[in-house]
């Protein structure tokens, strides 16, 4: 490899080095200790370890050239290789291009020069085609080779990036280097003659976490298959705890989530991620979170500021984000001020003061935002002004309060007639009403103190309103937290919910696609639509809403929408119960959005087959109560309790729990806090009811507590009427439990476990969705050895380890293949048995590894015929059960089982003719070839043959084989060949050298 000249005093490098070539301008070295018997005494040992610990170039590598300047004895050092073959490629290079040309140069500055821009030269060459994509492109190759040079894995493998650090063997550090890449957490260290070399694949790491005690201040702890392992003393242990964090989960999600994998812009070619990267995607991942934008969104630029807060008169510090559609800002001083400001709303960007280097921004709502202390606020003001010309294009001028109302009352510009009459077609089937205004309008000549208290609440929302903006960009403080706490006022709640969702930037960016996918989503007929249909008439049964077709019809249209949507969900029980309350209180249209906003950004993962979002927030619940509530834990002898009985919690939002008009109270703090209000209120409950709790003998009498709790729960200031009102129908005899007000509730949640930050929500999940997923993946293990085991005679043990070699051949065949789509045979929602299946190349690989007949000269044909003979369904793939029969019956199969098994593979569907390659010469099939051969259908097999012997085979060219019939034919023509017999040659001469009958003599 060509490096980057660098000095060399070769008076102190003599001690290191010893000299194999030279010539007058250039000297080959070989590292002292390399290649010499013995590892070259203890000096050998010495210069190992120094290899090991320090960060060179010189001290990389066992090889390397240096340019010599004539009478100095300073030298540039210009290559390095790990092997002698490479160097003495790199030296003849020089030899046969460069030497000649020295001599031509009059000075040794010349030639020092020109040897120096031709190596750059190089470098720069090979740049072109490399995958180096880092900061210091010297030091990142000079960790790439040595990575390569360790670790021997494919050159396919992406090294990100790599730290040096101590590795806890015990309770001694080994000092050595770790590197990081897209498939592997690898760690190397050579001490005084001891070697470690450690390699753990990221989807095998069940837990990933910062840790410290006594000896180690910090350190990063990692588990798989149960072992420990440590790594401590990092220059900046947080920055590469964040990358392997992301590592780590971005190997887990190839796992459950194929689809979103292979979409991402950043992670489908895990050859071209990067350390940048990888920070970029988390930095932008985390932004869209917080503010609730549209996943497209990325962060482009960060600013740190100050906001003029005009209702109370000071500037906040915080930070200033910009996206491509928006710019945000959030206080960083503990007064929890955020402002989201899209660029549809922007009416103008003008500089400020000079002297505080200020930008105002103005807006359609006549809200003026003056930002200070702005660097390069110049360059900043012409940046935005450009976004906002772009952004003004006819689709996005449409102001929030539009676009927050129906879809049929602004016009469509994405070809503007047909939409508009499709509208008009279309307003008899979206409903344009919140179902709550139709079935509950409120009487305002008759106010009783319920609704005297609601409009009070509506009184504060205004004068909030007046103060901090109304709309998409209105001031969001500790003030609107307190009355979302309160509770929404019923007339606002649909409208707020867009707003602190998200939802009504989705909406205000795709209008008129809500309608589009109720016209084509009606009338279809799937599994999921089948399941909508079963559970429609189960989302609040009791409400009159959903006693009449006009809910029931919203209902369907909206989920069946959302199904044709986004098929990877489809939809998933809990998504009814969520729906029909989000469509008391909004429009048809928003109501969707609103669903999306759920299901799609703040509770991601939830709503699929595994529901493993779900899962993973009772694991972090579970962490919680542990933190909190250490009485209840040390009672309880099994937390997975806590899991279970909070699952619809998480699920339907207490909505399944709780009366109806307390649970609408539960979603007004979710759409504000999101996840974070829940964990809270789940806190909360098992608090109040800790003293019970703790007396409780088993899981039933727990559950019973907690199920007459929340029959307790009221809300005294619903203005719903009591024939709705769930809490009121249950009489007071039915608890013992004293009415609990769900306002209050929330308010100790608040008060309590108000100091639970959203990045310790966020960073709680990382952790344990490795857990959760290594959790599914062995009962999916277990579930899919107890099927097979009772088809093998293979051992357990024996039968695991089958199963571990297939799953990650799988895996790794697909990650090191830079023109094959990632994990295009992995589907988590399949059957266990169906979840990983291999190609006809990857069982060949298998085979190799693992056949007794893989040393037979046609090795791959073989494989190629078994594998067609177990591709059953002809998709080409094969799955464990199928793969463990045929090794079982290689292995442990009586001599008639094999031979029936070869006799199989010489008729169709296995046999099929391959013609580009002899067989009997034992010359593998390229890739190429053994995919084609394995996709070709049974009848092409006789597209070769004479059609009289066509007609006269038992398969006829398609159909089920009738091997029945093709003993009955071989025994015909055997029969005629009788007489031959005595002519054929002897067994050993003949028949031996048939490989498929040379292996059935071997057996």
């Amino acid at each position: 490899m060509w490096l980057k000249p660098e000095e060399v005093l070769l008076k102190n490098a003599l001690k290191l080095w010893v000299q194999e070539r030279s010539n007058q301008y250039f000297v080959l070295q070989r590292r002292r200790g390399y290649g010499e018997e013995g590892g070259g005494g203890l000096a050998g040992l010495l210069v190992g370890t120094l290899d090991a610990v320090l960060d060179s170039t010189s001290k990389v590598a066992p090889f390397r050239i240096l340019h010599q300047t004539p009478d100095s004895q300073v030298y540039w050092s210009i290559a390095c290789g790990s092997s002698r073959e490479e160097i003495t490629e790199h030296w003849e290079w020089l030899e046969h291009n460069v030497m000649k040309t020295l001599s031509v140069f009059d000075s040794n500055e010349d030639i020092t020069s020109f040897v120096q821009g031709k190596i750059r030269g190089l470098i720069a060459e090979e740049g072109k085609y490399s995958f180096v994509r880092e900061d210091d492109p010297e030091k990142f190759r000079e960790g790439l080779m040595k990575f390569e040079k360790c670790f021997g894995l494919p050159e396919q493998e992406k090294l990100i990036t790599y730290y040096s650090c101590s590795y806890w063997k015990g309770r001694v550090p080994c000092q050595g280097w770790l590197y990081l890449s897209t498939n592997f957490l690898s760690f190397y260290s050579f001490l005084l003659g001891a070697e470690i070399k450690l390699i753990i694949s990221w989807d095998e790491i069940s837990k990933l976490e910062k840790t410290s005690n006594v000896i180690l201040t910090e350190s990063i702890h990692v588990c798989s298959h149960g072992e420990d392992h440590y790594f401590s003393m990092f220059l900046h242990i947080s920055e590469t705890f964040l990358l392997m964090e992301q590592l780590a989960n971005y190997a887990v999600r190839r796992l459950f989530d194929k689809e979103t994998f292979e979409n991402d812009p950043v992670l489908h070619d895990p050859l071209q991620i990067t350390k940048r990267g990888l920070e970029s995607y988390a930095h932008s991942k985390h932004f869209s979170a917080f503010f609730r934008l549209p996943k497209e969104e990325s962060l482009k630029e960060v600013h740190e500021c100050f906001l003029w807060i005009p209702f109370s008169h000071y500037n906040t510090h915080g930070k200033m984000c910009i996206s491509e559609n928006y710019i945000c800002f959030a206080s960083q001083d503990g007064s929890l001020c955020s402002v989201i400001i899209p660029l549809r709303e922007v009416t103008g960007v003008d500089k400020g003061d000079p002297a505080n280097r200020g930008v105002s921004i103005s807006t359609k709502g006549k809200t003026a935002f003056r930002f200070t202390e702005v660097r390069d606020f110049g360059l900043l003001v012409a940046k935005l002004r450009m976004k906002c010309n772009a952004t003004a294009s006819p689709q996005h001028i449409i102001s929030t309060e539009v676009a927050a109302g129906s879809a049929t009352d602004s016009p469509k510009d994405f070809g503007a007639g047909q939409s508009k009459m499709g509208q008009r077609d279309n307003s008899k089937t979206v409903s344009t009403e919140a179902l709550m205004t139709v079935y509950h309008p409120q009487d305002a000549e008759n106010l009783d103190s319920k609704m005297l208290k609601e409009k009070m609440k509506e009184q504060s929302w205004n004068i909030l309103f007046a103060e901090r903006g109304h709309g998409v960009s209105m001031f969001r403080t500790k003030k609107t937290r307190d009355l979302v706490v309160r509770g929404i006022p019923e007339s606002l709640r649909g409208e707020l919910w867009l707003l602190f969702s998200g939802a009504v930037n989705d909406m205000a960016s795709n209008p008129g696609y809500y309608t589009e996918l109720v016209e084509q989503s009606l009338g279809t007929c799937t599994l999921a639509t089948d399941e909508i249909e079963r559970d429609l008439r189960r989302s609040l049964p009791e409400h009159p809403a959903f006693q009449s077709d006009t809910g029931i019809s919203a209902l369907r249209r909206v989920l069946t929408a959302y199904a044709f949507r986004n098929p990877q969900i489809g939809y998933c029980q809990a998504m009814n119960i969520l729906t029909s309350v989000l469509l008391l209180y909004a429009k048809e249209e928003e109501a969707f959005w609103l669903l999306v906003a759920v299901c799609e950004r703040m509770l991601p993962d939830y709503f699929n087959r595994r529901i493993i979002g779900a899962l993973v927030d009772q694991a972090v619940f579970e962490e919680l109560i542990r933190v909190h509530l250490p009485q209840l834990t040390d009672h309880m002898t099994d937390m997975t309790f806590f899991s279970s009985v909070s699952l619809s919690w998480f699920l339907t939002l207490f909505i399944s729990v709780l009366p109806i008009e307390c649970a609408v109270n539960v979603v007004d703090c979710f759409f504000y806090d999101g996840i974070k209000a829940i964990l809270q209120l789940g806190l909360a409950v098992l608090e109040y009811n800790m003293e019970k709790l703790l007396t409780c003998k088993d899981d039933a009498e727990a559950v019973t507590v907690l199920n007459r709790f929340f029959d307790s729960v009221t809300n005294k200031d619903s203005p719903l009427p009591p024939a709705v009102q769930q809490g009121s129908n249950l009489s007071d005899t039915k608890s013992d439990h004293p009415k609990v007000d769900i306002t209050d509730l929330i308010r100790e949640s608040n008060e309590r476990y108000g100091d639970i930050r959203y990045e310790d929500v966020e960073s709680l999940r990382c952790r344990n969705r490795l857990y959760v997923i290594q959790t599914l993946e062995a009962t999916t293990k277990q579930n899919v050895l107890r099927v097979v085991s009772q088809e093998v005679k293979f051992s357990p043990s024996d039968l695991e380890e089958l199963y571990e070699l297939f799953k990650k051949e799988h895996f790794l065949s697909c990650y090191w293949s830079v023109n094959s789509p990632v994990l295009q045979h992995h589907d988590a929602s399949l059957p266990y048995l169906e979840q990983y299946r291999i190609d006809c190349q990857q069982f060949r690989v298998l085979c190799h590894l693992l056949s007794p007949w893989s040393h037979c000269a046609n090795r791959d044909s073989l494989a190629l015929w078994t594998f067609r003979l177990m591709d059953e369904s002809s998709n080409c793939l094969i799955n464990f059960k199928q793969f463990a029969c045929v090794l079982d019956t290689m292995y442990n199969g009586s001599f008639t089982d094999k031979l029936k098994f070869l006799f199989k593979l010489h008729i169709p569907p296995a046999f099929t003719e391959v013609e580009s390659l002899s067989p009997s010469k034992g010359d593998d099939l390229s890739k190429e070839e053994l995919m084609h051969f394995s996709q070709l259908n049974v009848s092409s097999v006789g597209d070769n043959l004479e059609s009289g012997s066509l007609k006269s085979s038992p398969e006829k060219g398609k159909g089920k084989v009738d091997i029945q019939a093709y003993l009955k034919q071989w025994q015909d023509e055997l029969l005629k060949k009788e007489e031959n017999v005595k002519d054929l040659p002897r067994m050993n001469q003949a028949l031996c050298e048939m490989p498929s009958l040379q292996l059935v003599l071997n057996l």
